[in-house]
């Protein structure tokens, strides 16, 4: 079938095609009659996703903004945050709520509370805006300035319980590491009587460095045991009259080379140091009694580090076993502050009433319905009825096939060759005048 013979057909058939236009733009103004009038209000909330969390001073990690935003939007229309708006409405005592309850058939298989909630989640919306962190929440109704109040009701509702989530959640973590630490402080008091009881029966004692008095007796002891010459010698250089005449030694030198042997400066010198030796002399002769009398009267050196070291390995094993009482105690201690540190924190952040959300504006009565859509309902009646005039005035010719033109009896294999045509006149023979022949046009 060629577009020319479609068109001769629809133009045979164009009271069927205006027929299905009409009947399908009837419906239309009917279902524009019988749909409720509905009015959008809209109201925007910021996703703080980049500031960091004024308590725990996390930042949401990129990849799981997409995630985030897609549970915020989730919890917009949860039960539990439309149950609070249903609750600041009042509707729960509202006559006209009840009543509309009741002839739902509803009554004794959902409550009330929930019935009311389930409409208003039914008639709300949130997404993201394109391109941003900003939600915006959409509610539909019947009348402008109760889709404004129910949309600023449903975002505050929102807000109120991200705020208790962020609480609730971190109340019952702090009580969680609250617990943990009483345990961990029961565990840690039982280990530090037990070092105690152990110091107690062994008569040692750690230092905070895990070092005991003995060991650090014996480094002390090791540290000053000198060569008996090295010690003599070391006290006379260490004399004041030895370190003066070393001194004066020097400047004689330095002088020598300038000034003559007989120069009044180079003679003062001279005299002085001849004092100053003999006073090193004496200090000297004393320093070397005063350490053959401490050889005589007292134990050498030696002989305390000995007795300090066997005194050091006799005790090492009880030094060992008390270190490692001292780490389970510095481990218990570490972990207990670490676990009430936490426990702070989150006692912090329940208390706190950020919730990562910014309040942009309020909502605005609409002024005109966003349903029924009238032009897209009239202009989808007009598609339709042109189609469904379409599919019938191609079914009917089909089912009873009529010759048009010539292009009706063409075939491939057997071509129109004449045509027998009559030219009546309609005053002549005006009840002749119909079509007539393989093709016929209507006499003129």
């Amino acid at each position: 079938m060629s577009f020319v013979q479609l068109i001769r057909i629809l133009l045979a058939r164009r009271m069927l095609l205006a027929i299905s236009v009409v009947s399908c733009l009837l419906i239309a103004l009917l279902a524009i009659a019988i749909l409720p009038v509905k009015y959008e209000a809209r109201s925007r909330v910021l996703l703080d996703l980049v500031r960091p969390d004024p308590v725990t001073q996390q930042v949401l990690a990129t990849n799981f903004a997409r995630a985030y935003i897609a549970t915020q939007s989730e919890l917009i229309t949860d039960y539990r945050v439309a149950g609070q708006v249903v609750d600041a409405l009042g509707w729960t005592k509202d006559p006209a709520k009840i009543a509309a309850y009741k002839d739902s058939g509803s009554e004794g298989s959902v409550e009330l509370r929930r019935w009311l909630a389930d409409g208003i989640i039914e008639n709300t919306e949130a997404k993201p805006l394109p391109g941003s962190n900003i939600m915006e929440i959409a509610y539909k109704t019947g009348n402008p300035d109760e889709a404004r109040r129910i949309a600023d009701l449903i975002r505050t509702a929102y807000v109120e319980q991200s705020i208790a989530f962020r609480q609730d959640g971190a109340l019952r973590n702090a009580q969680w590491f609250r617990q943990q630490a009483a345990k961990v402080s029961q565990e840690l008091t039982q280990v530090e009587q037990e070092k105690s009881a152990y110091e107690k029966k062994n008569g040692i004692v750690l230092q905070n460095d895990y070092s005991d008095p003995d060991s650090e007796r014996l480094k002390a002891l090791a540290n000053q045991i000198p060569m008996q010459t090295g010690g003599v010698a070391a006290a006379a250089i260490t004399s004041p009259s030895a370190a003066q005449l070393a001194q004066v030694d020097a400047q004689i030198s330095s002088l020598s080379g300038n000034l003559g042997p007989n120069h009044p400066q180079i003679v003062a010198l001279r005299q002085q140091r001849a004092a100053l030796a003999s006073a090193a002399a004496q200090e000297r002769s004393a320093a070397l009694a005063a350490a053959r009398a401490s050889s005589v009267t007292g134990p050498s050196l030696s002989s305390q580090v000995a007795s300090q070291q066997a005194k050091v390995l006799a005790q090492r094993d009880k030094i060992d076993e008390l270190r490692k009482i001292q780490a389970r105690v510095d481990v218990l201690r570490d972990q207990y502050n670490k676990t009430m540190a936490r426990a702070g924190e989150l006692s912090l952040e329940a208390a706190s009433r950020e919730s990562g959300l910014t309040l942009l504006g309020s909502a605005v009565a609409p002024d005109s319905p966003v349903s029924p859509k009238i032009g897209l309902i009239l202009l989808g009646a007009v598609g339709a009825g042109i189609g469904l005039g379409l599919v019938g005035a191609i079914g009917a010719e089909l089912s009873k096939r009529r010759v048009r033109s010539i292009d009706d009896l063409a075939t491939a294999d057997v071509p129109v060759i004449g045509r027998v045509v009559y030219d009546l006149k309609a005053e002549d023979q005006p009840q002749q005048s119909r079509w007539f022949g393989l093709f016929g046009r209507k006499a003129a």
